[in-house]
This record gives structure tokens, sequence and C-alpha cells, in this order.
């Protein structure tokens, strides 16, 4: 499958970090400010979601992985206001800037030692 020709929609990249919306803010909240790197804490799982993903979904996760962080937090603030997730809220915030990018690196990692 020719990666140029994947769409990545706004459910994508929502599903994409799924992972993030599964805990609590309050805890999210504290992660964010703290910079934590939550996807080394959860290597293990990342790896296991990673192998059953289809050629599509990972073109899909690597194009999420390549957009600008800006990009990715209109997109989270659009589905916050859809959703009323708090932890879309928390992630959209431009505070979250560096936990995000600080997280998107490490799954770039994790992804690439797996392939």
């Amino acid at each position: 499958m020719e990666e140029n020709n994947i769409k990545v929609t706004e459910k994508d990249v929502i599903d994409t970090l799924d992972i993030f919306t599964k805990v609590p803010s309050i805890l999210l909240k504290r992660w964010v400010s703290k910079k934590s790197n939550l996807v080394k804490s959860f290597e293990s799982q990342v790896i296991s979601y990673s192998t059953r993903l289809s050629l599509e979904e990972k073109c899909k996760v690597e194009k999420i992985l390549e957009m600008p962080i800006n990009d990715l937090q209109i997109i989270l603030n659009n589905a916050y206001r859809r959703t009323g997730k708090r932890q879309l809220k928390i992630l959209a915030d431009p505070s979250a800037e560096d936990f995000i990018e600080v997280n998107l690196q490490e799954l770039k990692r994790v992804l690439e030692l797996n392939d």
C-alpha cells in the first residue's frame, strides 16, 4: 500500500492517541505537567498493539507521527468540543506540546525497533 494514498482522518488521530483518553484526567494533567514518557512506561503494551495493526493502519500511524504537533492539537481540540472528553482538552492545551513531543518521539523509536 502506497503511503501517499493514505488519508488520515480526525478519527485516526484520536484512535492513535486513545491511550491518553483512557486515563483519569487528573493523572493525565499531572503527567502532562511533568512531561512524562508514557510510551516508555507502557512499551510492552504499545508493541503488542502495534503487531496487530494492518498495513494501512501502520501507514496512518506513521503519517500521524510526522504531523506537526500544532495540527494534532487542533484536531484534539475539535474532538474535545464534539465529545467533551476532558483528556482531549488537556492534550489540546498548548502547555501539552512538550508532553506530546516526548511521547511521539518515543512511539517512533518503539515502532522502528519492531519493524
